[in-house]
């Protein structure tokens, strides 16, 4: 693995920024994990961590006050916050998600007005799902209707990360006298406050406690027609594009909890003695970690190969992002299970991380498209003409 890190490519202020993320990983976010996830408390003071390091503009171009920096770099610090937190960095990577629709489809004064909220420490929500929606976008029933500069919006949406707290929430709706479904979905900033828009509940979960996800109402919700990004049916194209991007950071969010699991298999297999021989002594275990320490490499390299594809610039990514989408988290998923079975009965314990991990990782098979469905896109490819 020493040879996967030295030829990365790094240049000087990457490490440096790398270096910085993992001492706050280390020191801030770490320690707090286990407690925020007993309590179901959201991590404040970790996300106040990122901020104060600069991360909340790592999305957003110098000129509207961001410090970018490359995608790759980006999916990198994911990785590395959700090692130490995965709830701290599911939301983490949510925000970035949530910026990009602004900056390729807002208008320049959407811009003006939304960008600084993100860069002051605000916080985003994307809101998609529906009861009668999941996998299938084209089937939501949220409406959207113009009445003079207003959209007047009714409906409902579940399993919306941080949509308790969220300042923004990019909200996806049908546009009313449109009929076509999917040419119907468009795309509208909500902003936190707004009447009509209240949260309904927060969802009780197997895992990422601290990480609120919450089921929304909106009822005769008067949004202003200025929030409303690109033109009536334009919101298809944006949430397609918008998920291309954001499934490598699921991706990333889950080699940091397959990673964290590693970790703490591999060092308690050294430490822990059966049979008068450490557990990883006996070559059954040696093969398993072997295996999963391969499996482990070769989808890091993947990820590392989407963030330079889209570094270059290549839009179409969506095969690439499935790939390591579906790779990634059911490594994630394997890796946790796995290493609970090292742990025996220990494992099964909350007074190791490998319990919390292995609740963790199960979400990254599912939200953002589940795993069956990046299948499908990525076999649809495959079909010859």
């Amino acid at each position: 693995m020493q040879h996967f890190e030295a030829s990365r490519g790094w240049d000087d202020e990457e490490i440096q920024i790398l270096d910085q993320i993992r001492r706050v990983a280390a020191e801030v976010i770490a320690p707090r994990a286990a407690e925020n996830d007993e309590a179901k408390s959201f991590p404040w003071a970790s996300l106040r961590s990122l901020h104060e390091l600069g991360l909340s503009g790592i999305s957003i171009p110098e000129a509207y006050g961001g410090s970018p920096v490359s995608y790759r770099l980006f999916l990198e610090a994911v990785l590395i916050v959700s090692q130490a937190c995965a709830a701290t960095g599911i939301i983490f990577g949510t925000n970035s998600a949530c910026v990009k629709p602004i900056l390729q489809y807002g208008s320049e004064a959407q811009k003006r007005r939304f960008l600084p909220r993100m860069l002051e420490g605000g916080l985003a929500a994307l809101a998609i799902t529906e009861p009668h929606a999941g996998s299938d976008a084209t089937q939501m029933r949220t409406s959207f209707r113009r009445d003079g500069d207003d959209v007047v919006v009714n409906g409902s949406k579940i399993f919306i990360t941080t949509g308790d707290v969220a300042d923004l929430v990019i909200l996806f709706g049908k546009w009313s006298g449109i009929e076509t479904p999917a040419k119907a979905v468009s795309a509208l900033v909500v902003e936190k406050g707004t009447p009509g828009f209240e949260v309904l509940r927060l969802e009780r979960k197997m895992g990422t406690h601290a990480s609120s996800t919450a089921a929304l109402g909106f009822s005769d919700c008067r949004v202003p027609l200025d929030n409303l990004l690109g033109a009536p049916g334009d919101g298809f194209k944006i949430l397609l594009s918008t998920l291309n991007k954001s499934r490598p950071s699921v991706a990333a969010q889950a080699l940091g909890i397959a990673t964290a699991a590693f970790e703490d298999a591999r060092a308690y297999a050294c430490e822990r003695h059966q049979g008068g021989r450490r557990v990883l002594d006996y070559q059954a275990n040696q093969f398993l970690m072997a295996d999963l320490a391969t499996e482990l490499l070769t989808t890091r390299m993947l990820l590392d190969h989407v963030g330079r594809l889209v570094d270059a610039g290549i839009e179409d990514i969506a095969v690439e992002a499935s790939m390591v989408k579906v790779r990634a988290s059911d490594l994630a998923m394997r890796m946790t299970v796995e290493a609970v079975q090292l742990h025996g009965g220990h494992g099964y314990c909350s007074d190791h991380r490998v319990e919390r991990l292995m609740r963790e990782a199960k979400i990254t098979q599912i939200w953002e498209g589940t795993n069956q469905i990046q299948r499908q896109v990525i076999g649809r490819d495959l079909l010859l003409p």
